[in-house]
């Protein structure tokens, strides 16, 4: 059974080189030990940080980077480019009039990395 995911959780992505922790505003005021989360927390930046440096040759810092390298695959730093909110989620439980966000959700980068999460943030509540 999936976890409610909870600001300070664990994400990683398949082309980011280190993980990185959710961030949710409180303007949900659903709190277990941090504020819930739902599935319109996918804002680059303010929800999804970096992931170190990206490797996806669909990114083009790391298209561009890798051609001047002569086709050495050449990883640049990570921006996230989400633009669409995180799939599947738990339409049932509302939080801020939107799904919840479960730990078994996913995100995709307009690079073609898939953002999961490793660590909902808590272990007490289920969805």
């Amino acid at each position: 059974m999936p976890l409610l995911v909870t600001g300070s959780a664990m994400l990683s992505c398949t082309f980011g080189a280190a993980p990185s922790t959710l961030q949710v505003l409180p303007v949900n005021k659903v709190l277990v030990n941090m504020p819930a989360a739902n599935i319109m927390d996918q804002v680059p930046m303010l929800n999804i940080p970096p992931f170190g440096v990206c490797s996806s040759i669909a990114n083009p810092m790391v298209a561009s980077a890798t051609a001047a390298a002569l086709g050495v695959l050449t990883p640049m730093p990570c921006i996230p480019m989400t633009v669409a909110p995180w799939a599947a989620g738990k339409p049932t439980v509302l939080i801020g009039n939107m799904p919840a966000l479960s730990s078994d959700s996913k995100l995709m980068c307009c690079w073609g990395g898939c953002i999961s999460i490793s660590f909902p943030g808590q272990t007490i509540v289920s969805l």
